[in-house]
């Protein structure tokens, strides 16, 4: 199967004529379809953790426009939550978990060895997709990094600089290795147990690396990447790892190689000719088409979507947005995107 599986091919190193695509956050509220599940499901978290219906999110953009790769429909969030977080979502604000400030706060926090008990609607749900998906289909699994969920666990919600996780690493750095140690021994957990129900290959969205600067960058978003990239393989030798240290601007070069990942995802903060030429030279690169691209369509979009595939065209490239699409995003856009990529 893995050779009439694009995605897989690419990511083994192979140059196709045309690269294969999905699409960062492609099960979302641009699509009409999703609002209505989601609607169906109540909420955000009860969509998640019905099994059926995430299925049902995840395959609505394959039916429509017949992506390569199908990612798991969760989020990043549901891991502290097995950890024991409280965990919920303001409608219009995003997400909310209690918050780790002092040792007492993460001594409350769940062993390791019991998150399946919250996440095993996850797995039932890559189980379902694993049966579902059109055989040329690649199925793939994701987490998110430690310093990205510790930033979330330790602030409560979203913020612009990451400045709590940043304020209590330099303050209280034993504490924040303990919590960063944890999530890595989680995640590796977590995406093996996707692996063993049927994901392909699986991601690590490090979706605020960008804020790390010089040794912290190393420490935080290096480091954590290779020991779980390491302890993956160590299981799962087959399976492919794609890493996206968004934001690391001229740290994406080397890191492929630093880490061990099969690939490395681009945010449109590097340019094409610059990642052709520092990055995919360790082999497979992904991306990196601005989001806003996909809602504002016309020329454009077709222009730069044919510069980006023509500056990767020399070596293995996925394509894929430098992050996720927006809600605003107009449908017939992405169908565009897909139509130019593919020659039509």
């Amino acid at each position: 199967m893995t050779e009439t599986k694009k995605i897989l091919r690419a990511l083994a190193g192979e140059t196709l004529d045309t690269p294969p695509i999905w699409m960062m956050r492609q099960a979302g509220r641009y699509l009409p379809e999703y609002r209505a599940t989601r609607a169906q499901a109540g909420d955000f978290l009860s969509l998640c953790y019905n099994s059926e219906l995430a299925a049902e999110v995840t395959l609505q953009p394959i039916r429509r426009y017949g992506f390569d790769a199908a990612i798991l429909f969760a989020d990043i969030l549901l891991l502290p939550q097995a950890l024991g977080a409280d965990l919920w979502f303001v409608t219009g604000e995003g997400p909310r978990l209690s918050t780790i400030e002092t040792q007492a706060d993460f001594d409350r926090l769940t062993p390791v060895s019991e998150i399946d008990a919250v996440l095993s609607p996850v797995y039932d749900t890559v189980r379902l997709l694993s049966r579902e998906l059109p055989e040329e289909t690649t199925l793939i699994g994701f987490a998110g990094m430690p310093w990205t969920v510790a930033t979330y666990m330790v602030a409560g919600r979203g913020t612009p600089d990451q400045g709590p996780a940043h304020a209590l690493k330099d303050s209280n750095p034993a504490l924040f290795d303990q919590i960063i140690d944890l999530l890595s021994e989680a995640t590796v957990e977590y995406l093996s147990r996707q692996i063993e129900a049927g994901a392909e290959v699986v991601k690590l969205f490090d979706s605020w690396a960008g804020s790390l600067k010089g040794d912290d960058f190393d420490r935080y978003a290096l480091e954590p990447a290779r020991k779980i990239i390491a302890a993956l393989k160590a299981r799962h030798p087959g399976v492919p790892v794609i890493a996206f240290p968004r934001g690391a601007g001229a740290r994406y070069e080397g890191f492929a190689r630093a880490t061990g990942a099969d690939c490395v995802a681009l945010d449109d903060g590097v340019t094409p000719v610059w990642a052709a030429a520092h990055v995919q030279k360790d082999g497979c690169v992904q991306g990196n088409l601005k989001s806003s691209h996909m809602v504002t369509g016309g020329q454009a979009l077709v222009d730069e979507t044919r510069r980006i595939v023509d500056a990767f065209g020399k070596g293995p490239h996925i394509f894929n947005l430098g992050h996720g699409i927006t809600p605003d995003a107009d449908p017939e856009n992405v169908q565009l995107m897909i139509d130019t990529v593919r020659g039509r």
